[in-house]
């Protein structure tokens, strides 16, 4: 079956999902002439084969534009299984971002095409996805990937670029380096990475930050730092995960647009003066939006990521001999709202009883 594309000799790229990284990385692709098929829900598929992409990209200024961009849904495919989506192959990447919780049952339907399937690049919060996608499916099928840009979602297949950073992948597989040719001729930013681990756990020590807090005590970020017993509670959660990267041996490493290394100097620093610092990394890194798990809890899903980010510097810790206590409380806390074992008023507005937990 053939594509739309004004590029056939150019990388053909297969994306798992139009949510926002999806719409965002997919879109910009089309709009760069490379042939993009999206595998989408049904309820969802035909909606967007008839209006087709919205990427609202006006703070891109290289862009020149103050208008949305309308992606034709003629100048991609939109398939509704994985089935119908490989018939338009063979592919050279696809695009795989999504949620930490969701990668293990996304691979039990993956695994029988494996064969089929070109090299994922994973741009999933995290650091356990690519070790899943590896045991799943083989390790020359997974690409460690990163994405620090702010991309909200307006609805399906319509998105708005909040912050521009860029998209890192990692070197050491065979088409990193042309991924990355393609990524950056599509205006994502991309830069390779030559460490894989670095870079996940260096992005991982930034979606830390007032995420748990903020979803457990039902407060902003903004005012899970104005707190000062709080915001002790967050450099000591950055500082157990710093310790267990350097038992790893690890290198904190700068992302697009991220000054990841400032920020883990920061927690070196008296409280006072690294505070304006890391307020200011909580609360633009997210484009304004509450954390991530603020809006899974209250958005009443049964999972959370929590057990991917601050569980997995407990469970490298525990490995390594590091102690992780204050990781631990929250990722138990937060799992038990998650799972309604207790009610979320339970420490709604009541920074003292999560403190207790603390001590």
């Amino acid at each position: 079956m053939s594509l739309p594309s004004s590029r056939p000799s150019e990388m053909k790229f297969l994306v798992f999902g139009a949510g926002a990284i999806g719409t965002y990385i997919g879109g910009s692709l089309v709009l760069a002439g490379y042939q993009v098929v999206f595998v989408e829900q049904p309820k969802m598929v035909e909606e967007l084969r008839t209006k087709g992409l919205r990427l609202d990209l006006t703070v891109d200024e290289r862009r020149k534009t103050k208008d949305a961009f309308i992606v034709d849904p003629r100048s991609f495919v939109i398939e509704p299984s994985l089935e119908e989506a490989l018939k338009y192959g063979p592919f050279d990447a696809a695009i795989f971002a999504l949620k930490s919780f969701d990668t293990v049952s996304a691979m039990e339907g993956l695994k029988p095409f494996a064969e089929k399937l070109p090299p994922l690049l994973c741009l999933s919060n995290g650091v356990d996805n690519e070790p899943t996608i590896a045991k799943a499916l083989g390790k020359d099928k997974v690409i460690y990937g990163t994405v620090t840009t702010a991309i909200g979602r307006r609805g399906p297949g319509d998105i708005v670029l909040e912050k521009l950073r860029g998209v890192g992948v990692a070197a050491g597989h065979p088409i990193s380096e042309k991924l990355v040719t393609a990524l950056d001729k599509s205006y994502l930013k991309c830069f390779l990475y030559p460490d894989a681990l670095s870079m996940k756990w260096s992005k991982m020590l930034t979606n830390l930050i007032a995420n748990p807090s903020s979803a457990i005590l039902n407060m902003t970020a903004a005012q899970v730092f104005a707190d000062k017993r709080l915001y002790k509670v967050e450099i000591d959660m950055l500082k157990e995960c710093l310790a267990v990267m350097k038992a790893m041996e690890l290198e904190v490493t700068d992302l697009p647009g991220t000054p990841v290394r400032a920020l883990a100097f920061a927690t070196k620093l008296p409280l006072w003066l690294s505070k304006p610092f890391l307020s200011k990394a909580a609360g633009s890194g997210r484009g304004g939006k509450m954390p991530s798990f603020h809006i899974d809890l209250y958005a009443g899903r049964p999972n959370s990521e929590i057990e991917f980010l601050h569980g997995a510097v407990v469970r490298e810790g525990a490995a390594r001999g590091i102690p992780t206590p204050v990781n631990k409380v929250l990722t138990e806390t937060l799992m038990a709202l998650t799972k309604k074992e207790i009610p979320l008023e339970e420490f709604a507005g009541k920074p003292e009883k999560l403190l207790s937990k603390l001590k």
